[in-house]
């Protein structure tokens, strides 16, 4: 029980050393494009859209519906 406690401090230790203060002046490097978790979002989402009218009978994504045809 103790290790869990000792494992359990040693992780928040870890996720709240990771946070950091941004400076107004620095934020402009984390705006860049190539700093987005997806570089072309309308692409994405357009082919999650064709992804999950193709695969609707899977319900691979829980808010496309209707059938293959790609209608909703």
């Amino acid at each position: 029980m103790k290790t869990k406690k000792t494992l359990l401090a040693f992780f928040y230790c870890v996720i709240l050393s990771s946070c950091a203060q941004v400076k107004p002046w620095e934020r402009g490097h984390l705006a860049k494009p190539q700093m987005a978790l997806q570089p072309h979002p309308l692409q994405g989402s357009s082919r999650a859209h064709h992804y999950g009218s193709r695969e609707a009978g899977a319900a691979s994504n829980a808010s496309s519906g209707g059938g293959g045809c790609g209608c909703y």
